[in-house]
């Protein structure tokens, strides 16, 4: 596996400041594929630097120009998306064929957007006596997770460059490669040398150097609610603006009436998509106690759609998780779930293979709200089943967690499903399997984040106001 033994600083590979490494692995053997270099405070002060003096040409290059570069960025994803599939099936361990379709496929998608929202957005207004301008915050520092790692940078960089900010990556410790391939794909698009910059190394030095650095006008993160909590206190010393996207414990609530079969099918593929890394899932299953035996024989026999294996292989649709401490994690919760008393219907804690860092699709029934895998993300293909006697109950469990990413309802008719998703704490709630949208905005309430990314909301995020009065 190919990997650069530098940093992409002012438009061009240059040497790490330091000497130490960081070993990729393969999560489908525990295999090490790559090495990258660990950045240094140095490093990331150098990358700044150059985010910093790029920042006044590309801020004043004309929205349309910006449009074009993105789209070009857009094109070199797509032409490259084979290798950036290999890269990130090798890297996280994602299913091939879902790594093509949704982690490069979502990423072009979402480009593409922002090329659109680029050339029509009206980054000035008149209101009254005033024109209001809308103009770049300025330096960006973008921290993404290892769990979509093309996509997540995208939904940063995108709109960052489009608004015309200039930005510094660091990525996740775990899928370096990826982002190291967008970095030759920014390059080859033409964008302009300064206005993208990638560190790579770990959070607790190359993050919080980028976070805490006097040169960031805006640290947008996206991972866990613990690190976001310490991300937000350095941003908010230093009084610099903030976008955070955290954890989630979301939840599927299925109203007497709704189509079951398809409800529980489709949550279950919900969880057990990306090997249920996402801070998104919806995790949590609510039904109805009328029909809940029924729900969890449907969700024990969905489960065994999702075989996991070699993420190469063409019939495998559940891959690893990450790494060694998400597979202790993951089975760790698991164990607990057993411990606290839910009924173990499909999975459990077994390894199903003799490598890798794989986990058994896991279903929980008579789980308790109190319960940790109900409370807490997993951050694995682990759902929990949850019965309720009437629609105010279920409300209140929806919500009684400290999250508020994502959720879903089903019901018999649109009006039902909207009027009980519009008393949902959450920021977004899928209606009758309604299909994911990236114009919509996304983001969380409560522990879940602060900002929003996608769309014209995810635009405003990198842009500041000026009104001149006249």
């Amino acid at each position: 596996m190919k990997a650069h033994d530098g940093m992409y600083i002012d438009g061009a590979w240059r040497p790490a400041a330091g000497g130490e490494l960081i070993d990729v692995v393969n999560p489908a053997d525990g295999q090490v594929i790559a090495s990258v270099p660990a950045g240094t405070e140095g490093d990331v002060d150098a990358a700044v630097r150059a985010a910093r003096a790029a920042l006044p040409g590309w801020a004043a290059t004309p929205p349309a120009e910006r449009a074009a570069l993105v789209g070009a960025l857009r094109d070199v994803l797509v032409a490259r998306q084979d290798e950036l599939a290999d890269t990130i099936t090798a890297e996280l361990g994602a299913p091939l064929a879902f790594a093509k379709a949704v982690h490069v496929g979502g990423a072009a998608a979402v480009t593409s957007s922002f090329v659109e929202l680029a050339a029509s957005y009206s980054f000035e207004e008149r209101i009254g006596n005033s024109t209001v301008l809308l103009e770049p915050v300025g330096v960006v520092a973008a921290i993404t997770p290892w769990n979509y790692p093309l996509y997540q940078i995208v939904a940063k960089v995108a709109p960052a460059l489009a608004a015309g900010c200039t930005l510094v990556l660091k990525p996740a410790e775990d899928t370096p490669l990826t982002a190291q391939l967008f970095a030759e794909a920014v390059h080859e698009a033409g964008v302009p040398a300064g206005v993208f910059n990638l560190v790579t190394g770990t959070g607790p030095v190359a993050g919080q150097a980028l976070a805490a650095h006097e040169g960031v006008d805006l640290v947008s993160f996206t991972g866990s609610t613990a690190v976001g909590r310490k991300i937000g206190a350095t941003a908010g010393a230093a009084v610099k603006r903030v976008a955070l996207e955290l954890g989630g414990k979301s939840a599927n609530v299925v109203l007497p009436g709704a189509d079951l079969a398809k409800a529980v099918a489709t949550g279950v593929g919900h969880v057990m998509a990306n090997t249920g890394q996402r801070c998104n899932a919806l995790t949590r299953m609510l039904v109805h106690r009328d029909q809940y035996e029924e729900a969890v024989s449907l969700a024990a026999a969905a489960v065994e759609k999702y075989p996991s294996g070699d993420p190469r292989e063409e019939g495998t649709r559940l891959g690893p998780v990450v790494n060694a401490q998400q597979h202790e994690r993951v089975l760790g919760y698991i164990a607990r779930g057993i411990e606290e008393g839910a009924r173990l219907v499909a999975g459990g804690p077994e390894a199903p293979h003799a490598q890798g860092y794989f986990v058994a699709p896991t279903v929980f029934a008579d789980v308790t709200p109190e319960m940790a895998i109900a409370q807490e993300e997993i951050f694995g293909p682990v759902l929990s089943i949850l019965p309720y006697e009437d629609e105010e109950e279920a409300l209140r469990i929806a919500n009684g967690t400290v999250y508020g990413l994502g959720g879903a309802v089903w019901a018999a008719d649109e009006e039902t499903a909207v009027a009980f998703a519009r008393r949902m704490v959450t920021g977004q709630v899928d209606i009758n399997g309604g299909r994911y949208n990236v114009l919509a905005p996304f983001g969380g309430h409560k522990q879940s984040g602060v900002g929003r990314e996608l769309g014209s909301h995810g635009l405003a995020e990198y842009l500041q106001t000026k009104s001149l009065q006249f």
